[in-house]
């Protein structure tokens, strides 16, 4: 079986020669795919029964492997939502059958429905933080959903916190009972008058007239209305009475709070929450009155304009109006043996029995490697190996069919022989 076995075993050599030549085709087409992991091919020899009067060749397999492991260099974008992987981890993907996959091809931009895509058609997945941090779940997929802005929408703020900083002239006269803001009477006096606008539950504006007078020395009122309640001349009488009235003490010597003063006033907003409005650093010296500063959170309803995420896999989502709101956390995904994992279409992977069980976590903790916002991973194709290798494969293939064509050379001298 010489002449035979010498043309199988050229064929097997062709038939490798042609694998490889499969691989470098394969990488110089993605020479420009994000996140491509370069496939090259491995030989080894098939030995046939040793034989101790006649040597019989054997032939040659291969296998193919990818370095999935292998860092790809960074190429920086004007993106927030192109995403690259510094260190070990795959991002974790849905496709259009359901499933979850792994892939380091970070190029997402949102679709129509505000999910974020990458250019495979793979959605990004994430845990959803509406509901407060959550843990990952270390060997399971559950509690992923797909990232976007679909169900961020429009978002109001109401209003819960408010700092205001008064300074309310000491030699100011005190005003009659009758005449105090908090008598909400045609006749009320006050030396002071600053409105705040806040918000309710919905996003509405509300506007608080907060009315400052001296009710004795040292001691000073403080009413807060609803200017919706306010007289036809825009302030006293208010349909109805203060929302709230808070006494506020200065010390006659240095002007500010005592200790057992009232430091805030807590102001329930119509359909709102409870405003707490900070007085510390009010004072009462010889002065005008004075508005240092006033601030009041809060927001009316906003969209949703960017999306920022860090390093650590946060999205933070940032609306018109220049509020940020924690929406997703974006985990990573690892296997042990990741150059072994299942390769599909769309550039990503899936695990199987040599690579390994599934493992998640938050990028940056463990072995895992930092989210990199703004950037993509460049494949890891270099074109001058891959030329190189496609010269050695094109020799070696032509060496191959050499030995083909002499074997069969002979083998038609042997079935020539009996002419």
């Amino acid at each position: 079986m010489g002449l035979y076995g010498v043309m199988t075993t050229s064929v097997s050599g062709m038939a490798a020669q042609a694998d490889r030549m499969g691989t470098v085709a394969d990488n110089i087409a993605n020479v420009n795919t994000t996140g491509y992991k370069r496939a090259s091919t491995e030989f080894s020899t098939l030995v046939p029964e040793a034989r101790i009067v006649e040597y019989t060749p054997g032939s040659v397999q291969t296998q193919v492997r990818r370095g999935i492991t292998e860092q790809g260099g960074l190429s920086y974008t004007k993106s927030t939502t192109d995403l690259a992987i510094n260190g070990n981890g795959f991002f974790m993907v849905r496709g259009a059958d359901g499933s979850p996959y792994l892939t380091r091809a970070g190029s997402f931009v949102p679709n129509s429905a505000g999910e974020l895509v990458n250019a495979g058609g793979y959605k990004l997945l994430g845990y959803n933080l509406a509901s407060g941090d959550l843990s990952s779940i270390v060997n399971s997929t559950a509690g992923l959903e797909i990232v976007g802005t679909a169900n961020l929408g429009l978002k109001a703020t109401p209003s819960t916190a408010a700092s205001l900083q008064l300074n309310l002239p000491s030699n100011a006269a005190v005003a009659l009972p009758a005449n105090l803001p908090s008598a909400n009477a045609s006749t009320a006096t006050f030396e002071g008058k600053t409105s705040l606008v806040a918000y309710d539950n919905l996003g509405n504006e509300v506007i608080l007239d907060l009315y400052t007078a001296k009710s004795a020395t040292g001691t000073w009122e403080v009413s807060a209305y609803n200017r919706a309640d306010a007289g036809p001349s825009g302030s006293f009488p208010y349909s109805s009475g203060p929302l709230t009235t808070t006494t506020l003490n200065f010390d006659s010597t240095t002007g500010q709070l005592t200790s057992s003063s009232a430091t805030s006033q807590t102001v329930a907003i119509p359909n709102g929450g409870s405003l707490v409005i900070d007085f510390t650093k009010s004072t009462q010296l010889a002065a005008a009155y004075i508005v240092q500063s006033a601030t009041v959170n809060g927001n009316p309803p906003a969209k949703v304009t960017s999306l920022e995420i860090s390093k650590s896999g946060i999205v933070t989502a940032v609306y018109e109006n220049g509020s940020r709101v924690a929406a997703f956390k974006i985990p990573l995904a690892n296997v042990a043996s990741p150059n072994n994992l299942t390769v599909f279409s769309g550039n990503v992977f899936g695990p199987n029995s040599d690579s390994g069980d599934l493992q998640i976590g938050i990028a940056g903790t463990a072995s895992l490697g930092n989210i990199v916002s703004g950037a993509l991973e460049r494949p890891t194709v270099d074109l001058a190996t891959e030329l190189t290798t496609m010269v050695e494969a094109q020799r070696s293939y032509t060496a191959n069919s050499k030995v083909f064509q002499t074997g069969s050379e002979l083998l038609d001298v042997l079935v020539n022989l009996k002419r």
